[in-house]
């Protein structure tokens, strides 16, 4: 590929400007937990976890194979982009360009972003179009950027997370759109609507949703209250599902590298990744360092131990740290964390790895739903939350 003025550098990551969102920062006095922990599997475990993960999912899929437009993938290949990143090895830049120029033109990209899902896999639009200098990446993210105005919006700015469910906003939705529309804003100059419009999401977002008792989040709201999940006082739902939870620590901490240090919403973002900070402490399992399904309820037999919502939290907290947010206390209970990740991570007979217990996709549900719902192996939510911890870790 060819080199671009834009392209940012090795260090422009490590100091978390342009093309940094989320990236590695610079290396500072981080525990390393996985020096702890007794070979896996029987065997010495890799040197590094990221690139036995980013091996093992090239083997198992070429780039036309690997699936189709969704969060997921962005997810996942956004976790590859960071191992690129450390590495400088361009074959993992390859197989991500491979996949997303499968949906993206000379012309942009053929979707109508009904819904805030859809959004996420145009985070690493602008980070493409800084590594390649193709017009047709800042075209794609452009046409993102345009929907976001009209995009439809509860009554105090919230945005619905999709289009057909009028009112609602998820938990899990502010990270898929909102990352993007910062760092798009950061890239192209465009700060005035897309720091504030991201900012206020999250603030928007966790003003119906948090439960200041327990220091969690509520899985979704919804505005009228029509739902049959959102019947009672304040019309959110009933329990506190673990994911959501994590999606909405790594959304508010995305944004804030990249947010101006002087932007009047930073303090507010900040307390957000404080009172998450504090329920992701009070309630990891003491026993594995990490976090159940329904977060609250780790007294239920049919609750489970879930991976990728305790990478999220494990990496929302050591960045955290890292940028000052957070004391240092903190560290200890990411580290903890993620001991309790690796330990869910195996090689196979056939020399490839596996991530276990990673929960499906999920919508807002009842207990017996979040409870029954599939505990998967190498599912993209886990391996991609997996990879941007893991590379918050290897400096």
């Amino acid at each position: 590929m060819s080199e671009h003025p834009l392209r940012p550098s090795r260090r422009a990551v490590l100091a978390g400007t342009l093309g940094a969102l989320g990236a590695l920062a610079a290396a500072g006095p981080v525990a390393r937990a996985a020096d702890r922990l007794p070979p896996i599997g029987g065997a010495a475990p890799p040197a590094d976890w990221s690139r036995a993960v980013i091996d093992s999912t090239m083997k198992r899929y070429t780039p036309d194979k690997i699936g189709g437009w969704g969060y997921t993938l962005g997810l996942y290949l956004y976790g590859q982009y960071l191992f690129y990143k450390r590495t400088s090895e361009q074959k993992y830049l390859d197989y991500i360009v491979a996949w997303y120029d499968r949906f993206v033109t000379d012309s942009g990209i053929s979707n109508s972003f009904t819904s805030l899902d859809s959004m996420r896999s145009c985070q690493m639009l602008p980070l493409l179009y800084a590594e390649t200098g193709r017009k047709k990446y800042k075209t794609a993210a452009d046409q993102l950027r345009k929907r976001f105005p009209p995009y439809p919006r509860t009554s105090d700015g919230g945005m619905f997370h999709a289009t057909s469910k009028v009112g609602q906003l998820w938990g899990d939705g502010v990270y898929m759109a909102q990352p993007f529309l910062a760092l798009y804003g950061a890239t192209f100059g465009d700060g005035d609507y897309c720091f504030e419009e991201s900012a206020k999401n999250l603030v928007v977002y966790f003003s119906h949703l948090r439960e200041p008792a327990k220091g969690l989040l509520y899985h979704a709201y919804d505005e009228d209250g029509s739902e049959s999940w959102a019947s009672g006082p304040g019309h959110h739902s009933k329990y506190h599902w673990a994911r959501a939870i994590g999606w909405f620590g790594m959304a508010a901490v995305d944004i804030l590298e990249v947010l101006p240090a002087n932007h009047p919403r930073r303090p507010a973002l900040i307390e957000i990744v404080q009172f998450l900070a504090a329920g992701y402490q009070r309630y990891q399992d003491a026993k594995t360092g990490r976090w159940y399904q329904v977060v609250d309820r780790g007294g239920d037999a049919k609750n489970w131990l879930e991976t990728s919502a305790s990478s999220m939290y494990t990496f929302t907290m050591a960045r955290g740290v890292q940028r000052g947010y957070l004391p240092a206390s903190y560290q200890a209970v990411a580290d903890r964390g993620y001991a309790g990740v690796l330990r869910k991570v195996s090689v196979g007979p056939d020399g490839l790895t596996n991530i276990t217990d990673i929960c499906e996709g999920t919508n807002v549900g009842d207990l017996s739903y979040y409870y029954g719902r599939a505990r998967k192996t190498n599912d993209f939510h886990g391996l991609g939350a997996f990879l941007i911890m893991n590379e918050q870790y290897t400096h």
